[in-house]
C-alpha cells in the first residue's frame, strides 16, 4: 500500500566537501578512534556524518568499535539539562544533530538495526563492560519537547528522521518496538508543535506504524488514543487552509485512508473528519497527486460505506459533499 510513500527527499542540509578524508579504511578508522577524545570529537561527529552515505559499511564499523556508541550517547544526553531552557545553543544543537545522524545511519543497515534496537552496547568508560540500553528512547526527550526555537528543532527533526528511518524499514520488531515504548505521544507533540518538514516526518512515522495490523489496533482499541490521533490530524490539516503543504496534506490523508479500514475507527471519522475534505479549492492542493486523489477518494467511499450499513448519522461531510469531492 502506497509503496511510494516516502520520507520527504531531504531532512538535512548537506554541508558535504569532497576532500574529507574519509574514503580509506584507515581514515575511518581515525575518525572513529577520534570520537574519544574531547579535542577531535566535534571535528569527528561532523566529518562522519557528513560522509555516511559514502561508505556503506559505516554503521557495522561504528558498532563495532568499542565505546564509539557510548561517545555518541553521552553526547546526546550531554544536552538534556539544556531541553527546558533558553540555554541551548545552536552549536550543541549541532553536534547532538551530528551524533544522532550516525544513530541514523547505525538504525538504517541491516546488520546493525536489530542490535540498535535491542541496545546491545560495548562500554569503555572506566572499565570494559557490556550493557543494555534501548538506544531509540534516548530520542524521545527531543520529541517531547514544545520549544519551537531552531536548534529544538533541528534536534527534533533529527530523531524524527532515526525513527523514519526504523519504520521505513518495514521491520515488525522495529514497530512492535515502537508501540511498547509509546512513540505515539512523541508523534503527536511533533505535529503538533514541529515545522513543516517535522509535521512531515512525524505523519509519516505515524502512517507507516499504522499500515502493520498491529499498529492499526493499538490506535483503534481505545477511543481516547484513536481520537488524540484523529485531532492531531484535524489541526494540521486546518493549518493547510492558510499555508498549503501538498506532502503534508497527502500523508495526512494517508493516515485518514488508513484509519478507515478499521470498522471502529471509520465510525469514529464520521464525526471527526475536517469539512475541509469537501472543499475543492482546498484539495486542489493534490493537482497532480493521482494517489493522493484516489486515497482521498477511497477515504470517503469507506465512509460512506460505513454510513450506509450502519445508518447512524454522519455529523460532518454529507453524502452529497462527498459524491461531488474531485
Amino acid at each position: 500500500m502506497a509503496s511510494d510513500l516516502n520520507l520527504p527527499e531531504s531532512l538535512y542540509e548537506d554541508y558535504s566537501t569532497p576532500d574529507l578524508p574519509v574514503h580509506g579504511p584507515a581514515s575511518v578508522a581515525y575518525w572513529i578512534q577520534a570520537l574519544q577524545s574531547h579535542e577531535t570529537k566535534e571535528r569527528a561527529l561532523l566529518i562522519l556524518s557528513q560522509n555516511k552515505e559514502i561508505r556503506k559499511d559505516l554503521a557495522p564499523l561504528l558498532w563495532n568499535s568499542i565505546g564509539t556508541i557510548s561517545a555518541l550517547l553521552q553526547e546526546i544526553i550531554s544536552v538534556y539539562r539544556t531541553l527546558s531552557s533558553p540555554n541551548l545553543t545552536e552549536t550543541a544543537s549541532t553536534r547532538v544533530s551530528n551524533a544522532l545522524a550516525l544513530f541514523q545511519c547505525v538504525a538504517s543497515h541491516p546488520e546493525t538495526r536489530k542490535q540498535f534496537l535491542k541496545g546491545n552496547i560495548y562500554q569503555y568508560w572506566f572499565q570494559l563492560c557490556y550493557s543494555q540500553a534501548k538506544l531509540p528512547l534516548y530520542l524521545y526527550p527531543f520529541l517531547n519537547t514544545k520549544d519551537k526555537e531552531k536548534p529544538h528543532e533541528y534536534l527534533r527533526l533529527t530523531s524524527l528522521g532515526v525513527i523514519g528511518t526504523l519504520v521505513k524499514s518495514d521491520d515488525p520488531e522495529a514497530i512492535r518496538f515502537l508501540l511498547q515504548t509509546e512513540i505515539f505521544p512523541c508523534c503527536l507533540t511533533s505535529m503538533e508543535v514541529g515545522s513543516d518538514l517535522s509535521k512531515q516526518v512525524a505523519t509519516f512515522i505515524i502512517y507507516k506504524i499504522l499500515l502493520h495490523e498491529e499498529g492499526l489496533k493499538y490506535c483503534c482499541v481505545l477511543a481516547d488514543r484513536f481520537f488524540a490521533v484523529a485531532r492531531a490530524l484535524a489541526q494540521m490539516t486546518e493549518k493547510l487552509v492558510e499555508q498549503p503543504s501538498p506532502r503534508l496534506l497527502k500523508h495526512i490523508i494517508c493516515c485518514y485512508h488508513r484509519l478507515s479500514q478499521s470498522p471502529r475507527a471509520c465510525d469514529g471519522l464520521r464525526c471527526c473528519l475536517p469539512l475541509w475534505f469537501g472543499d475543492r479549492k482546498f484539495t486542489s492542493q493534490l493537482h497532480g497527486d493521482f494517489i493522493a486523489v484516489r486515497y482521498l477518494q477511497e477515504l470517503l467511499s469507506n465512509i460512506m460505506a460505513r454510513h450506509e450499513a450502519t445508518r447512524q448519522p454522519m455529523r460532518l461531510l454529507q453524502p452529497m459533499q462527498l459524491m461531488q469531492l474531485v
